[in-house]
């Protein structure tokens, strides 16, 4: 184990010559890592509970698909919940982003499970279908704000290549039949995202607002979706901590399934 970190460590020092900038280490589960640039666009609780969803939502699959990967959050917290046989297919187009997940695979050691796509997901044209799809859409329109300079950054927050409705276009040209398509939106365009996803053709199986502390109003919502029609169910409120600021027991309990103690972070 020592030398595995010391070996992460030699890398990321590298990763921060390569881009002349400050590049992190960090814990994407109990045993894998991932880098990520610290002015850049970072792991999120947004991944975590996407990634939490789709599992609650899903079961017994050994292959996905994840939309807008970029440095590979989302998707590489559902493979390690999977069988060692299971793997990933995953797209981005984002070039640093692209690179990023390139190296997070590598330092997890998970090439041979993982298919990385360079691409638009808006082109993706995959003759195999999923029985699980999963993504985290950029949240705003370019007119909502100021769009960083920064394409990382800019790429992971406006929808400079695509919107939510491209995200379940493209699930539903990919899905199984009985498959799932997991995502997180924000909660105050969460009707922008429902009309989406319908307008395409699928039910919303469950759905469940995020709120980030007691008290306050849902900060995004996560959305279990399939195609055809279904009963639809809307869970009371993930609460992600307490008034107090520390943890729920829920989000305990959601990071637990990537091998997280409720004393880690």
């Amino acid at each position: 184990m020592a030398r595995e970190q010391s070996l992460l460590e030699q890398r990321r020092l590298e990763l921060e010559a390569e881009f002349d900038e400050a590049v992190t280490l960090d814990g994407l589960t109990a045993t894998w890592h991932i880098f990520q640039r610290r002015r850049g666009h970072r792991h999120s609780v947004d991944d975590v509970l996407t990634a939490w969803f789709a599992l609650e939502n899903t079961s017994s699959i050994d292959r996905f698909l994840d939309l807008g990967t970029g440095i590979g959050t989302v998707g590489m917290m559902v493979l390690y919940c999977l069988p060692p046989h299971a793997r990933m297919t995953c797209i981005e187009a984002q070039e640093v982003s692209y690179r990023f997940l390139v190296e997070n695979l590598v330092a997890n050691e998970i090439v041979d499970r993982v298919l990385p796509i360079r691409d638009d997901l808006r082109e993706l044209r995959l003759e195999e279908r999923f029985p699980l799809i999963t993504g985290s859409p950029p949240y705003f329109p370019p007119s909502a704000g100021i769009v960083s300079l920064d394409s990382q950054r800019a790429h992971a927050r406006f929808e400079l290549r695509g919107d939510i409705r491209d995200y379940a276009k493209a699930a539903a040209s990919h899905l199984e039949e009985s498959g799932t398509f997991v995502f997180c939106f924000p909660n105050a365009q969460k009707n922008r995202a429902i009309s989406a996803v319908r307008e395409l053709g699928f039910s919303i199986v469950k759905q469940r607002d995020v709120v980030p502390r007691a008290g306050l109003a849902p900060l995004f919502s996560l959305f279990a979706c399939r195609l055809g029609s279904h009963d639809e169910q809307e869970e009371e409120p993930f609460v992600v901590r307490q008034a107090d600021g520390k943890p729920t027991p829920t989000l305990d309990t959601a990071r637990a399934r990537f091998g997280w103690s409720p004393s880690e972070r």
